[in-house]
């Protein structure tokens, strides 16, 4: 029987273009849903994140950066406690249904406050503390099921797709957020973010089933094991330091996470007086979202799988650093709003059309235990800390006299450092992938 035109134009679109395979529709299908969810959630909260921190004061950042990082610390031990003790298919949705309940407690407080015509200065705190830790969190959990249910060679060809889900979602959580928050106020916001993240719990159910129907054989390996991941709660930070190829990775979040401070702090400085009202400012910081998204989106859908596959994986993790080389030396030039935010948003979307899923891509030639522990306090704790250092050194420079020009030219070989790491990082996991391949392991 011959071929529908649609089932042609099916064919060529998944198989061609999108390099799916049959068995994996349903599978790629719910992790795209289940990454739109997460980022659209978190997308709707990340411009009240932003609006806070201006908010508070410029001066007050490195501090809420301080108290960002001493609650990554306890909130990474806490999730390396329940890892050891709890299987990954009982303790997955849970860490998304604690996240739920306290978006639904800040929605209720911050109401209070405003209702009752209160400063909300000290809550608008602890929500960007909160909120910090939130999008790491969820994120790389995100990451580490994804890791842990796809083959190297699926997350070659599948990672880059799946990653746009991400940002379709945060591009349509950032055009909600500019287009409601004026009319409904930011604090209403939130149930809204939390009940899309309700729908991610739905997606990792359909996953899981995905998982114990499609490895029923072999089900104690995959994430439907019913034995937790055991070890010490603190084996990601020990298998961190003795590993080159984590500490490399490691390397490159704290240079990524130094340069993103840096902009984050001048954005700051400029926007307190250029933009007033709290909700302009976080339409301001939505539109810049949806437009670092769109970018992220076109390298995610098009451009990342042909670069892996074509150059690897170093050279796809060489672009993001390439570009903050190039960005921070315009800036020594023109310091200024625009160049700022334009920056900011060629940065962020070539780090999530590239440098995120190329990096998501290292872990897939290591342990389980490695994938959820190391992974998750890398893009936690140690990002959290490149944020702490990030933010004295600039606010150290600045007292030194040293303005954005002069700052931007001071990030230049840090830059540089990371294109290098990057490329070393690209070598390192074509060795492991072969030894692994040499030993059976797909």
């Amino acid at each position: 029987m011959a071929a529908s035109p649609f089932d042609k134009i099916r064919s060529l679109v998944l198989g061609k273009v999108l390099s799916l395979e049959r068995h994996e529709y349903v599978a790629v299908g719910w992790s795209f849903a289940y990454f739109f969810c997460v980022l659209s959630s978190y997308y709707i909260l990340r411009p009240v994140r932003e609006s806070m921190a201006v908010g508070s004061g410029p001066d007050t950042i490195p501090y809420l950066f301080i108290g960002t990082f001493v609650t990554m610390i306890f909130a990474t031990s806490i999730f390396g406690w329940v890892a050891s003790r709890y299987p990954r298919r009982v303790f997955l949705p849970w860490v998304y249904l604690f996240f739920i309940s306290n978006i639904l407690i800040f929605w209720f407080v911050f109401s209070q406050a405003i209702d009752g015509n209160r400063e909300y200065i000290w809550l608008g705190r602890a929500f960007f503390v909160w909120l910090s830790v939130f999008n790491l969190f969820v994120v790389s959990v995100f990451w580490s099921f994804m890791a842990d249910i796809y083959t190297r060679e699926q997350g070659r060809r599948l990672f880059g797709f799946i990653t746009s889900g991400g940002s379709i979602g945060a591009l349509i959580g950032g055009a909600l957020t500019s287009s409601l928050v004026v009319e409904i106020g930011f604090q209403n916001l939130m149930p809204i973010s939390a009940a899309v993240l309700l729908v991610a719990v739905f997606c990792i159910g359909r996953l899981k089933d995905w998982v114990h129907h499609e490895h029923e054989s072999e089900i104690e390996k995959t994430v439907e094991s019913e034995r937790p991941l055991g070890g010490n709660p603190f084996a990601g930070i020990t298998h961190l330091f003795s590993s080159n190829y984590f500490l490399g990775i490691a390397l490159m979040s704290l240079i990524a996470s130094l340069l993103g401070t840096a902009l984050y702090m001048f954005r700051a400085e400029l926007i307190e007086t250029a933009i007033i009202s709290p909700d302009a400012q976080t339409q301001f910081f939505s539109n810049m979202n949806v437009a670092q998204n769109a970018l992220a989106l076109i390298a995610q859908m098009f451009l990342v799988k042909q670069v892996v596959m074509r150059f690897g994986i170093g050279r796809s993790l060489f672009l993001f650093p390439l570009a903050s080389i190039i960005g921070f030396a315009i800036l020594a030039l023109e310091p200024t709003l625009m160049a700022v935010a334009i920056l900011d948003v060629v940065r962020r979307g070539l780090g999530f059309g590239f440098a995120k899923p190329s990096t998501d891509m290292l872990y897939s030639v290591v342990t389980p235990e490695e994938k959820y522990k190391t992974k998750n306090a890398i893009d936690t704790a140690v990002y959290r800390g490149g944020d702490v250092v990030g933010t004295w050194t600039i606010k150290l420079l600045s007292t030194l006299g040293m303005g954005m020009a002069a700052i931007s030219i001071v990030m230049l070989p840090f830059a540089v450092i990371a294109a290098t790491v990057a490329l070393w990082l690209g070598r390192d996991y074509k060795i492991r992938a072969k030894s692994l391949k040499e030993c059976g392991v797909q």
